[in-house]
């Protein structure tokens, strides 16, 4: 056996499936007891985590000189807010136990250089998912939310409209339900932090060698349009929202190209490297990806 296979081994620490199993259930369990605390410790605080949700609400009514009185239209819908709010909070605080436990597991059937190639998108998944919900909380809410109050409309009681004696201009003002808001809120971060683990997923597809930079090149048009469904479908009916959304997804698409040519090119390298591909074979590559 060569060193360089010797270096690039199996953990020897094989095991039957029972074994697995029970590994299995023991990681799961680590992962919902990290969750459940995570979730407790957000259930008793809230009210506080809440306030923090509605800053880009306050702020936009704040601009226009209303309260940010947000309403329950159902006994139960305060209980709720706290419960689903304890879920994301519980959710955030947990990832990094849970991220760890499903490291645990699969990586003894991993082999050394499969983990020194998976390990950096296990770290960079969480940061690309805190910067996308990041984006959505600080960029795209107050955006989305100025203008939905821009809607509204105030009439001056006790005026005369022309016509009707008597009667007074309509006033449209906004009356939120905490839910609903809270919602729509969970909506942006959690799209927004999916969005952004593209160049995530796409780069790991490309060291697997699942796609290629021609690939993705050629697969622009379908990219455009399926980035705009995604916009029309997580997004409200707004078409600020939508336009930010596509121009994110876009632009981490085209960071995702160069990611994967940068993989590329690197793989080759190291197959160069090994005696494993010559001048000949990298040009047969190269024939294959350009007729696709």
């Amino acid at each position: 056996m060569s060193s360089s296979q010797s270096k690039d081994e199996i953990d020897d620490n094989s095991a039957p499936l029972i074994e697995h199993l029970a590994e299995l259930r023991t990681r799961l369990i680590k992962s919902v007891f990290a969750f459940v605390v995570g979730m407790v410790i957000c259930f008793t605080v809230a009210t506080p985590i809440f306030n923090f949700l509605t800053a880009p609400l306050c702020d936009a009514l704040a601009l226009r000189g209303q309260d940010c009185d947000l309403i329950f239209i159902s006994p139960q819908e305060g209980f709720f807010v706290a419960i689903k709010v304890s879920l994301l909070g519980g959710f955030m605080l947990s990832f990094p136990v849970i991220a760890h436990q499903m490291w645990r597991f699969v990586a003894p059937g991993l082999y050394r250089s499969e983990k020194s190639a998976f390990l950096p998108f296990l770290v960079a998944s969480p940061f690309m998912f805190f910067l996308g919900a990041s984006f959505a909380f600080y960029v795209v809410t107050p955006l989305a939310y100025n203008f939905f109050l821009g809607f509204q409309q105030f009439g001056a009681g006790g005026e005369v409209v022309e016509g009707v004696p008597g009667a007074a201009p309509l006033s449209v003002v906004f009356q939120g339900s905490a839910q609903a808001y809270l919602n729509l809120t969970i909506k942006f971060i959690v799209a927004f932090g999916l969005c952004f683990q593209l160049p995530v997923l796409l780069t790991l597809m490309g060291k697997a060698g699942l796609v290629s930079e021609a690939g993705l090149r050629a697969g622009r048009k379908w990219a455009i349009v399926g980035i705009l469904v995604l916009a029309a479908l997580v997004t409200p009916p707004d078409v600020i929202t939508q336009i930010i959304l596509f121009a994110v997804v876009y632009g981490l698409y085209e960071i995702s190209i160069r990611l994967v040519a940068r993989v590329e090119k690197k793989r080759k390298e190291q197959l160069r490297r090994e005696g494993l591909l010559d001048d000949d074979d990298e040009l047969y590559e190269d024939e294959l990806e350009s007729e696709k």
